[in-house]
C-alpha cells in the first residue's frame, strides 16, 4: 500500500510525524480526501473530525481551525488544537457545548458570535471523536 509523509502541528506540540495511506480533513468547503500522489493544493481547516490512514488502521483526531499544505509525497497540517480521542475529557467537552448553546441564545456582537461559534465547532468535534 503507497503512503505519504503526514505532519501534524498543532500550536502546543508537533502532534504526529509519520507514513500516511489516506487522511480525510474538515475543510472549509467540506470534506477533502487525499490519498498518496495528490496534486499540490493548500486548503483551510474547520473544527472536527480528522481521520488518517495508518498501516490500514483508520484514526480519528479531533482538530480545530487551521490550514493543510498538500504536495504528491508529503501533507503538513498545522492547527491551533489536535488531540487524541483518549486524550478528551468528555465531561469537559459536555459543558463547553452546553456553554455555547446558551451563549448563542444570548444577545451578542458579531465578535462574540463568532468566537461562540467556534467554541461550539471544537466542542462538537471533540465529542464526535469520542464517540467512536
Amino acid at each position: 500500500m503507497s503512503a505519504f509523509k503526514l505532519d501534524i502541528i498543532a500550536s502546543d506540540r508537533h502532534f504526529f510525524s509519520g507514513d500516511c495511506n489516506a487522511i480525510v480533513l474538515p475543510a472549509i468547503d467540506g470534506e477533502h480526501g487525499v490519498l498518496p500522489g495528490h496534486e499540490d493544493m493548500v486548503t483551510a481547516i474547520k473544527s472536527g473530525e480528522f481521520r488518517m490512514q495508518v498501516d490500514g488502521e483508520w484514526k480519528n483526531v479531533a482538530v480545530s481551525d487551521g490550514f493543510a499544505d498538500i504536495k504528491p509525497d508529503s501533507v503538513v497540517v498545522i492547527v491551533d488544537t489536535a488531540e487524541w480521542p483518549e486524550e478528551i475529557d468528555i465531561n469537559r467537552a459536555e459543558r463547553a457545548r452546553q456553554r455555547a448553546e446558551d451563549k448563542l441564545r444570548q444577545r451578542q456582537s458579531l465578535r462574540e458570535y463568532y468566537h461562540t461559534q467556534a467554541a461550539l465547532s471544537r466542542a462538537m468535534a471533540r465529542l464526535k471523536v469520542t464517540k467512536k
